[in-house]
């Protein structure tokens, strides 16, 4: 007896208002990185499917700009009502398609309902402001103004929280906006613009596309597209910054990171251990904050040392949906053939694995994309993995005799999106923070990562561009600001 085996659903795009077949020619399958299942097909759209996308939201900004803002946030209140109405439903789509836990999805899908929040407060941050007299009868005012269409483009690591670091501040802002998220986890905003699309937004306001590079650069290079926002790896961000500025657009382009974490004798060693596990291992690793290289200063080496590896060898790793499950896979089977071969290498280069998760098998999981945590002791400083981003569960210790040497060590590292430090000195603190060549700081905090209402910022590699996501730099990327200087005749007097 033969068993029908369901076709994959083909994943449509969201243009003008209405859900649209693909005409793409090629597709890419959208597989469950714990079970290897394939969960739908999603298209590589051409040039002529994105430029429909944009067509409509140039269409749209015109009298989307003219809307109020005290108009253009109300369906940002009531978005963010449906989307913790539908919390858990989006949190295990994304942990079918991204892999980790459920509860780390969950607290994605938190940080994503923040920046609704606080976009609705557009009409107070977006104000301008104004001096009377700057010459004798002469005012001047500046004012912020939208820019018009502008392109969001995600990658798969947080598939619910990074889009909504742009969607609800450019739209509250007024103007349009076109959405690829990354072709690996489509499924995320499928659902997502399935609720937008019930909070009354005018059509072509918001458009989704899906695809690959294509897609990517016809945004990129469309005349109509004002800005661009992005996330991805640091070669990605660099081109696209580059791409962007050739074609006299503005971008904030979020790159890869190497997270440093100090840590110092003097810190509670217990607290250090769990914070940092969390933060290497936490989402598999695959987060652009996670703690990726610790530097043990004094007794630290042998007590963290000891102390992190029994933390790591005891997390329970398997399909994020499961009870219990503390590290969910990586995203695919080529980023754990990449993890495994960079600690190769690192043990080649005389690191000592302390550690090790490679080939890595979970019962009922075995077509799963899982490397177990992994710990790399001793790695030398000469060593291609202490400037190499791993993106996996993988955690590097080094050592250094003091805290300069610690810090040189930091500044010598390409990336600075974050640095933590983990001590009971008040003095240490101060001079870290003051110090530490990052933009996102952590005090005895493994995961720095901004509330909604700050900037996510980004330095060296990490970052290219001016303004950050979030809050009021959001604000500031996708406004222009117009000075306007007036002098008034005065008039003839009348009697009323």
């Amino acid at each position: 007896m033969s068993t029908a085996v369901a076709t994959p659903l083909q994943l449509p795009q969201y243009v003008n208002g209405e859900w649209i077949e693909s005409t793409a020619t090629e597709w890419l399958d959208v597989p469950n990185p714990a079970t290897g299942d394939v969960l739908a097909r999603v298209p590589l759209s051409g040039a002529e499917e994105v430029n429909k996308a944009v067509e409509a939201a140039a269409a749209a900004f015109p009298a989307w700009r003219r809307t109020p803002p005290e108009d253009r946030i109300q369906p940002l209140f009531k978005l963010k009502m449906l989307l913790e109405e539908n919390i858990d439903e989006l949190s295990r789509v994304i942990t079918r398609e991204n892999g980790k836990t459920l509860t780390e999805s969950r607290a994605e899908f938190r940080r994503a309902i923040e920046n609704v929040e606080v976009a609705c407060g557009i009409p107070m941050m977006m104000q301008g402001f104004n001096l009377e007299d700057v010459a004798r009868g002469i005012d001047e005012v500046m004012i912020r103004q939208p820019l018009g269409v502008v392109a969001v483009i995600t990658p798969s690591n947080f598939p619910g929280m990074i889009p909504f670091w742009f969607l609800p501040y450019a739209i509250a802002t007024g103007n349009t906006l076109v959405l690829k998220p990354s072709e690996r986890v489509p499924l995320t905003m499928q659902r997502v613009f399935a609720l937008l699309e019930k909070i009354g937004l005018p059509k072509g306001v918001i458009n989704l596309v899906n695809g690959g590079r294509t897609a990517a650069e016809t945004l990129i290079d469309h005349p109509k597209v004002r800005a661009v926002s992005f996330v991805g790896s640091t070669p990605a961000a660099r081109a696209v910054y580059a791409r962007s500025g050739a074609n006299g657009k503005r971008a904030q382009c979020q790159g890869g990171a190497k997270n440093h974490v100090i840590v110092l004798p003097d810190a509670d060693m217990e607290m250090a251990t769990q914070i940092i596990s969390d933060s290497a291992f936490g989402c598999a690793g695959q987060r652009c904050l996670a703690v990726s290289v610790a530097v043990t200063i004094g007794d630290a080496q042998r007590t963290f040392r000891d102390a992190i590896a029994n933390s790591a060898s005891k997390l329970k790793v398997g399909n994020g949906l499961d009870e219990g499950v503390q590290m969910g896979p990586v995203i695919t089977q080529q980023s754990k053939s990449r993890i495994e071969s960079l600690v190769g290498r690192g043990r080649d280069e005389g690191a000592k694995v302390l550690l090790d998760g490679r080939g890595a098998k979970i019962s009922g999981y075995e077509q799963g994309s899982f490397v177990k945590p992994t710990i790399l002791d001793a790695v030398p400083a000469t060593s291609e993995l202490t400037d190499t981003e791993i993106f996996g569960p993988v955690l590097s210790l080094v050592h250094a005799n003091d805290l300069d040497e610690a810090l040189a060590f930091l500044e010598r590292s390409p990336y600075g999106n974050q640095a933590s430090l983990f001590t009971s000195s008040g003095a240490a603190a101060r001079r870290f923070r003051y110090e530490a060549p990052a933009g996102n700081i952590g005090i005895n905090i493994g995961v720095a990562a901004p509330m909604a209402y700050f900037p996510f910022s980004g330095w060296k590699d990490s970052f290219f561009g001016i303004m950050h996501a979030q809050g009021r730099d959001s604000v500031e990327f996708y406004t222009e600001k117009k000075i306007v200087v007036e002098r008034w005749a005065k008039e003839h007097s009348r009697k009323f």
